[in-house]
């Protein structure tokens, strides 16, 4: 996990109800004691038995164990280094969401199949938008969207040793449909 904020805790549940196999979740945040704080409160809750969390301190240093890599900052600045991505790796990109903002380089990208929460990832994304303006990649290159992956219409991974990057900048119908779903399941309590 790459950043130790709010979204943090939520996303790291997330991969391991998505994927009950991990058994190692590693935090980093540039405030070392940010990422050992949210590593303790996770493994304190006791809500993931056989599971180690550990805070670290160098990203160059770890990122390269990963077989998911989720980001959620502001960085303006390329954390991830693509170059150190492991085969298979899964790259998960959430927190930028303007031109300005970057999680990861152009190798990460250039590496990747990349996809999309939604078209507007294509405008909004810093890693996005510099990488088609420096010839990384085009915008037809673009694997599919959340949708199209969730209906079937495109395919996500192709072997095993592909690596896959997700980036979302948010949508405004998900956040509308997440409070619909909150909404009807305590009014049904």
């Amino acid at each position: 996990m790459v950043g130790a904020g709010a979204l943090a805790p939520h996303l790291i549940k997330a991969h391991l109800s998505a994927v009950p196999s991990l058994r190692k979740v590693l935090v980093w945040n540039r405030t070392v004691e940010k990422a050992a704080t949210l590593a303790n409160k996770l493994k304190e809750s006791g809500e993931f038995a056989g599971v180690c969390f550990e805070g670290c301190g160098c990203l160059d240093e770890v990122v390269g164990l990963g077989d998911i890599v989720s980001c959620a900052t502001n960085s303006e600045i390329p954390l991830v280094k693509g170059g150190r991505l492991k085969a298979g790796a899964h790259l998960d990109l959430v927190g930028s969401f303007t031109p300005s903002m970057m999680e990861c380089d152009d190798e990460a990208i250039r590496r990747g199949r990349v996809f999309v929460d939604n078209e507007a990832a294509i405008d909004e994304a810093g890693e996005l938008v510099g990488a088609f303006e420096r010839g990384v990649i085009k915008k037809d290159e673009i694997g599919g969207c959340l949708v199209e992956l969730v209906r079937g219409d495109k395919v996500g991974r192709s072997s095993s040793e592909q690596i896959t990057v997700f980036k979302s900048v948010g949508s405004a119908v998900v956040d509308m449909i997440a409070a619909q779903l909150v909404y009807e399941t305590y009014t049904r309590s």
